[in-house]
């Protein structure tokens, strides 16, 4: 009796991965001029076979940019996971085919957000489907492979890309158009898929993530408002006035290495801080942490640990939604 295929569900968002451009070397602007995103039965029909080891069922969610996702779309994306992750029978793993622009931001949500131990892989491509060359039936693979591997569990939400495992936490887009584009800055990898298709695992992610998750997103409508500010030589904080005076909940800094805003910039955080908005200290350097220092514990401010400014707006909008109390956000960005 042959063993039993893995049962393996495939979200589709869009993005470059189900893209065609008009030909093999249209390999830029393929999304204008292929005409955009194709849903995802016709993206699985491009690759006849690559997926035969598999018990496939492929879901249509959006289809659409990655660049035109929001968090209303990562609201009903957590709430589609979560009800597909709960089916009779369930699947072994599920991956979800995202565009790389915002992928990082989407899967840190969903490692944050998600109540399930369904194992879940975001992939994307750098290049489109009939692309030269093409990264994306690779990656697709891989990425099966991984969700469905007993190893995977446990691991929270993960990104396969160029034959790597990224935890979702950490991985970040570095570069715009190179295949080798998803890094982990400070700590690398956690794994591997070699050509032979077995999953080499070396650590673990050790900060809270899905299931074990205080928030609670099932009846969530909207997050709360969360802004970047971007910090740079002669910055006076009138982005940050603009953004505490127009309805942001939270305001994350980008500030200049290791995590210090402008002497410009200051007096609005402190402004900002006595309206009620949050401050969270990023970074703009692109790895290590962003410590408390003195005077940040006495005006308020949250560091942001060693997640970059767009992780740590995503974790801030979460945050919100549990708590508006400096210590409960100093907490969690110290948890997770």
């Amino acid at each position: 009796m042959a063993p039993r295929r893995s049962r393996l569900t495939i979200i589709g968002t869009g993005g470059s991965i189900a893209s065609p451009g008009t030909g093999p070397l249209n390999l830029f602007d393929y999304g204008g001029l292929g005409g955009g995103p194709v849903g995802i039965d016709r993206l699985l029909a491009m690759f006849p076979g690559l997926l035969d080891g598999f018990e496939v069922t492929a879901v249509e969610f959006r289809t659409l940019p990655s660049p035109s996702i929001t968090p209303g779309d990562w609201l009903d994306l957590a709430r589609r996971i979560t009800e597909l992750a709960r089916g009779d029978p369930p699947p072994d793993g599920i991956v979800v085919t995202h565009g790389t622009a915002s992928i990082e931001e989407t899967a840190y949500f969903l490692h944050l957000a998600l109540r399930i131990a369904t194992p879940l892989v975001v992939v994307g491509a750098q290049r489109p489907p009939n692309g030269i060359s093409s990264d994306g039936p690779l990656n697709l693979l891989n990425a099966a492979r991984v969700a469905t591997a007993p190893a995977a569990r446990g691991l929270g939400v993960l990104v396969v890309m160029n034959d790597e495992i990224h935890s979702a936490r950490e991985v970040t887009k570095t570069a715009n158009f190179r295949l080798h584009t998803f890094r982990t800055p400070d700590f690398g990898t956690l794994g591997a898929v070699d050509p032979d298709g077995s999953i080499a695992l070396y650590r673990r992610p050790l900060r809270r993530h899905a299931p074990d998750t205080e928030f609670d997103v099932a009846m969530c409508r909207e997050l709360p408002l969360v802004d970047i500010a971007y910090s740079y030589a002669g910055a006076d904080g009138r982005v940050i006035r603009h953004l505490a005076e127009t309805g942001s909940r939270g305001i994350v800094s980008a500030g200049q290495s290791p995590g210090w805003p402008a002497a410009g910039e200051r007096a609005a955080m402190i402004e900002a801080i006595g309206r009620g908005v949050i401050i969270i200290q990023s970074s703009r350097a692109g790895s290590g942490r962003v410590l408390h220092r003195r005077q940040d514990l006495t005006d308020g401010l949250v560091a942001a640990d060693n997640l970059n400014p767009q992780k740590a707006r995503v974790l801030a909008m979460l945050a919100l939604t549990v708590t508006t109390e400096i210590a409960g956000l100093r907490r969690i960005f110290a948890e997770y």
